[in-house]
């Protein structure tokens, strides 16, 4: 199967369907492979002046289970008591699902574009943001057009020296987002969005 023959949805349902689905499921079973052709499909995301900063760890099965089970850990330490166990319906929500994935900045692929284009140099943390931020984006559009449940989330940094021993990451590897994913176990809620007029204007 192609990256052009993967999607099931067209990209305006993708676009407009788009959700926050927080509690998930993972019956029926989703093949490895069938998610790397989707992860493959996310990475034709752009970036400026190619240069492609984003790295991911897509984690499923027992790996997907653990990281839930590391960033429950984390946030009872820090979470007070009273307040602990609607986090941990969230967590296990999440936990729940077939898979994460894991966003990270490459900091040194960064620093060799601040030195190979030093008039921009400046500008390339923002640009790796801009950059991530659209791999996120379209991750959740080609795993939300699959049918699955997504949200993101932002457990770092309180989590990031655990995912890195615990995964073998590489030290430059900046953690930016993780996301959850699974078959929905809950309707996704309503959005609202502000007047049309008020956010475009035409020149």
């Amino acid at each position: 199967m192609t990256a052009t023959t993967v999607q099931t949805a067209s990209i305006a349902q993708a676009i407009q369907e788009r959700r926050s689905i927080r509690k998930l499921t993972n019956s029926p079973a989703l093949s490895q492979q069938r998610v790397k052709e989707l992860v493959k499909l996310a990475l034709h995301s752009p970036t400026a002046f190619n240069m492609q900063s984003g790295r991911l760890l897509v984690l499923m099965n027992e790996g997907h289970q653990e990281f839930w089970d590391l960033v429950k850990e984390t946030l009872r330490q820090i979470v007070p008591a009273e307040n602990f166990p609607a986090t941990e319906e969230r967590l296990n929500g999440f936990r729940a699902g077939l898979g994460t994935v894991l966003f990270f900045e490459d900091q040194n692929t960064i620093k060799n574009y601040q030195e190979q284009f030093s008039s921009y140099a400046q500008a390339f943390p923002a640009y790796s943001q801009q950059g991530s931020g659209m791999l996120q984006y379209a991750m959740w559009l080609v795993l939300s057009s699959e049918g699955l449940g997504v949200s993101l989330q932002h457990y770092n940094p309180l989590i990031d020296e655990q995912v890195k021993s615990k995964w073998g990451i590489p030290e430059g590897w900046s953690l930016v987002a993780q996301m959850p994913f699974g078959w929905p176990a809950e309707q996704a809620g309503q959005r609202s969005f502000l007047p049309f007029e008020d956010v475009v204007k035409w020149g």
